[in-house]
């Protein structure tokens, strides 16, 4: 049985024609045993009415309508822990991403025995700012991060079974799903495939900052980074100290400047704010992780 996962955020334009194309590739595939899951997060459009017709007239069509805007990556994983196939396609709805990338993933995965084949655009899509805020982000990932991530990764991807059945062990609230679909594991495949511009993005700044962070918190190097970097100035400290002795032990007197020692204290003093912010950040996070709130909360599963 094949899967199909996409989310619904603005999708209204979008979702007949999304549905009809995944049918046809699924008739060119001659699959037939499939199904469609669509994750309504909170969509302000029609979005959950248009599916719902779908869904009447189709009873491969499952709608989960969650009770707000959870955000991108949670509707993600609530959608895949309602797939039921053996293969899930994950993909966006806004046809971005071409339910035709679909039978070329399913070869790779079965020519190189994989357990998920994912999308990395040749050529990062969007105007400059996109691609200098992509490019930024990738580098501070390569900084923060130990592992060799792959650059400008797209949501669509074929995953088995098992991979998503390990996928779904993870059960963080604040979700930086690029690492969790990396540090899972198993046999993954990019292919690289051509995302269209067919929407305008609804990564607003604020929440491209709060994916920022939560990409950021994911690691603990920024903590080990705060202790060398303490150690640092500490060494530092230390050699002016042994440079004023001996200033003091040859000239007998040392040179009294205020400015060199405003200076100082305000570096040091925003050195020290941006250290405590960062650990007040992990702080948060642990925070929300000890509540164990639900990460969706769903209205509405609609199946006919």
């Amino acid at each position: 049985m094949m899967s199909v996962v996409a989310t619904l955020y603005r999708s209204s334009p979008y979702i007949n024609e999304f549905y009809q194309r995944v049918c046809a590739v699924m008739a060119q595939m001659q699959y037939s045993d499939f199904e469609i899951v669509f994750v309504n997060d909170g969509s302000p459009d029609d979005s959950l009415a248009v599916a719902t017709v779908l869904a009447k007239a189709d009873s491969r069509v499952t709608i989960v309508d969650l009770s707000r805007n959870f955000g991108h990556h949670k509707a993600i994983m609530t959608g895949l822990s309602y797939a039921q196939g053996d293969l899930i396609y994950l993909l966006d709805s806004d046809l971005e991403e071409e339910p035709e990338w679909l039978p070329d993933f399913l070869r790779i995965l079965k020519e190189q025995n994989a357990d998920v084949v994912y999308g990395v655009q040749q050529t990062r899509k969007g105007g400059f700012s996109e691609r200098l805020f992509g490019s930024l982000f990738y580098k501070l990932m390569d900084v923060v991060s130990r592992s060799d991530y792959p650059r400008d990764v797209v949501t669509a991807r074929l995953m088995t079974r098992r991979y998503v059945d390990a996928l779904l062990l993870h059960s963080e609230r604040e979700l930086f799903l690029v690492n969790i679909f990396h540090i899972t594991g198993f046999v993954q495949i990019a292919q690289h495939v051509k995302k269209h511009s067919t929407s305008p993005t609804s990564y607003t700044l604020q929440k491209k900052l709060t994916h920022v962070l939560n990409a950021v918190t994911s690691y603990e190097t920024p903590l080990v980074g705060i202790f060398y970097g303490g150690l640092f100035v500490l060494f530092l400290a230390f050699l002016y100290i042994m440079y004023l002795l001996t200033i003091y032990v040859l000239f007998g007197n040392i040179i009294i400047g205020w400015t060199s020692l405003v200076v100082s204290i305000w570096c040091v003093g925003g050195a020290i704010i941006t250290i405590l912010g960062l650990i007040g950040m992990y702080l948060s996070r642990i925070y929300v992780e000890i509540k164990q709130r639900p990460r969706t909360v769903i209205r509405s599963v609609i199946r006919y």
